[in-house]
Formats: structure tokens, sequence, C-alpha cells
């Protein structure tokens, strides 16, 4: 499913994000960028080690990525598939949503939306952040990461494309619902 928007269209995928053809991907890192399971596993091996001395090169200057923010890198041997760069943010840990959470998942699409229009990305590709092993509700996930992304294109020229590109067939099915529910306002 798609929607367009003001300034570009958001579109649904079911599938694997390290095969997309976009100029930036998004990866749902954690603090170190040190590549781990999920998303983030899979990103670091389809990236191959230049991926890893780049983060490390980052984490040297910044220590740590905070929660909602966002870093960018090249994309390593991705970029035979067309991907320039990854967008590394780190989503919150769901602690029952009072510490929150709400605020720093929709940072982290805000943020990563906005680096991408800094550095030149036309279209890119976002997982579900913090769905997995972060623990966030996907039900509650979908509808802060589809409204961020939605208002972002309506508000923000700059990209012609976002793909919210899922895996998991529960997780496409959740977020095609609320994109439904979401999309029937516009």
């Amino acid at each position: 499913m798609e929607l367009r928007l003001k300034y570009g269209t958001l579109r649904l995928v079911h599938g694997d994000i390290t095969e997309q053809r976009v100029d930036a991907i998004v990866n749902a890192a954690n603090s170190r960028l040190m590549g781990g399971g999920g998303v983030d596993g899979a990103i670091h091996r389809a990236a191959g080690p230049e991926l890893h001395r780049e983060c490390m090169e980052i984490i040297r200057k910044i220590v740590r990525l905070e929660h909602g923010n966002a870093v960018y890198t090249r994309a390593g041997r991705m970029k035979e598939r067309g991907i320039r760069w990854i967008i590394h943010t780190v989503g919150p840990v769901w602690r029952g949503g009072k510490h929150g959470e709400p605020e720093i998942l929709e940072r982290c699409y805000r943020n990563s939306m906005k680096l991408a229009r800094e550095i030149g990305a036309r279209t890119m590709a976002f997982p579900s952040i913090s769905t997995g092993a972060y623990g966030y509700p996907v039900e509650k996930a979908a509808k802060i990461a589809l409204s961020a992304i939605m208002d972002e294109l309506e508000k923000h020229e700059g990209i012609d494309e976002v793909r919210m590109v899922l895996y998991l067939r529960e997780v496409f099915d959740t977020q095609l619902e609320t994109l439904r529910e979401l999309g029937s306002g516009n």
C-alpha cells in the first residue's frame, strides 16, 4: 500500500530492508553501533567490515549514540545495490510507555528523515524501530512511526519516497491496518 502526501510517498513493503533500492536505509542500531541481532545484524552483515570500521570511528568521537538521535555512514557493500548511506538511530527500550518512549521513538523517525534530507537522500527505507529486542508494542510503535513519517512528508520537501520495510508478516499486517486508519483522514 502507498499513500501520497504533499511532498512524497509513503509505501509499506513486506521484505528485507537490505534488498531495497533506495538512497538510504535506516538501521535500528544500538548505542555503540556494534551490530547486533535483528535488522541491525542483517545490515552489518550485508554492508560488510567497512561499516564496522566507520561505526567505530564515529563511536571514538561521540562515545555513544543517544536514544532518538541519528548519524550516518556509507553503505559498504550495499552500494552495489544502489544504497549510498545507512542512517543509524537508537530507539527506546519499552518500559511501559511512561519513561518517554513515545517521544524518543518519534524523534528516531524525524531525526532520521532530517538527516536524510541533509545528506541528499531522495528515497529511504525504515524498519520497525524498537519493536524487536527492545520490546516496543508493534501497534503503538506503528502509529507513532507512520504519523511522524506522514507529518514529515506533509511539511518538508526533499524526500520523494519513504518505505516502511517490514520483514515479519504480522508486523507488516499491523502497519498496514494502522496506515489505512491514519490515511483515511487524508
